[in-house]
């Protein structure tokens, strides 16, 4: 045996239809039975829900969001002159929502504030094909806290110091619309 990894064809965990795959993604829904798949760096192949939002409209793209509730503690805020204490809507928990296909940092963060100020609507509708999606749910915890320091960093008391938790429920992944790619 020489030890080197071989690839492993991805199979539904309901039906066993060959899943495809492209490079970086870690999300399918099967082409089948309509399973939601998550590949796991611990656990494999395991079975998830993928939900699609309701929408109507020519010309929409799917693309696929992580969803989660989270709740924001703040230990410490600290603005150059005085204090202020932390935006008002972290006192009870909010819904972030963020890209699970590649982005970059930024527009990730972008869309992550825009869509905590202007929530989706999250009815479900008919289910849509899952495309791209390469985000790992160990990757929102991060893109989260960067949420909540562009929103605390863009008010107006110029923001010295700031120390804070999130703690994150168990993500949903959704299709959602957009217009264009």
């Amino acid at each position: 045996m020489t030890g080197r990894p071989g690839l492993v064809a991805l199979q539904c965990l309901r039906c066993n239809t060959p899943v495809p795959a492209e490079p970086d993604e870690v999300a399918w829904v099967c082409q089948n039975c309509g399973q939601g798949l998550l590949l796991d760096e611990v656990d494999g192949l395991k079975a998830i829900t993928v939900r699609a939002a309701a929408a109507e409209g020519q010309g929409l793209v799917w693309k696929p969001f992580w969803v989660v509730l989270g709740r924001v503690r703040f230990s410490r805020r600290e603005s150059y002159g005085r204090d202020a204490a932390p935006e008002p809507r972290w006192s009870q928990p909010v819904r972030f929502v963020v890209p699970a296909y590649t982005s970059g940092v930024e527009q990730a963060v972008a869309l992550g504030v825009a869509f905590l100020e202007r929530p989706p609507a999250l009815d479900e509708g008919e289910a849509q094909p899952l495309t791209g999606a390469t985000v790992l749910p160990e990757q929102i915890a991060p893109l989260a806290r960067f949420v909540v320091l562009s929103i605390e960093a863009e008010r107006d008391d110029k923001l010295e110091a700031i120390e804070f938790t999130v703690e994150l429920d168990a993500p949903e992944l959704w299709c959602l619309p957009s217009e264009g790619p």
